[in-house]
């Protein structure tokens, strides 16, 4: 793997797959795993920050547990490509905290949205009172997911 001319190997990916895991693992535990001082894997591990390829450490939420055990894949076309169009969705998405991820995308559709419900009512609210509220929105298409086979954030895992 390389970012901007440098170059990470096998003991770097080893690190960010531990730190995948589990970004609260304590350096300790990681020196030990990939058998390298903790200083040396503290290098690391701040040079991969440093580079921008850790961008931040988070928490994952099971979001059934706290009560949104629905989510449904939106597909939108909007009525115009300019600029100001595409700006003013993509801030009107940021306002919507249900909107888990936004991807402006090729093909039929402009976006593809990720989004958290509580159930169908939700998701019905959600649609009358935000979503279809947002200026020029020509066409959207709503899939429920069923169940998610696989989920990663990288190839790394």
């Amino acid at each position: 793997m390389e970012e901007q001319g440098k170059t990470f190997d096998a003991t770097d990916l080893r690190i960010l797959a531990i730190l995948l895991k589990d970004s609260r693992t304590p350096l300790q535990e990681i020196s030990a795993a990939i058998k390298l001082s903790t200083t040396s894997c503290w290098n690391r591990i701040k040079r991969m920050t440093d580079s921008g390829v850790i961008e931040a450490y988070t928490v994952k939420l099971d979001l059934a547990r706290l009560g949104y055990h629905d989510t449904v894949i939106v597909q939108v076309t909007l009525d115009s490509h300019s600029d100001e169009t595409l700006y003013e969705f993509g801030r009107a998405l940021e306002s919507m905290p249900e909107v888990l991820e936004a991807l402006l995308i090729s093909g039929d559709y402009d976006y593809f949205l990720r989004i958290a419900v509580k159930d169908t009512r939700d998701y019905e609210r959600l649609l009358r009172e935000r979503l279809y509220k947002i200026p020029g929105i020509r066409h959207s298409k709503s899939s429920f997911v069923l169940r998610t086979l696989k989920k990663a954030e990288t190839p790394l895992t």
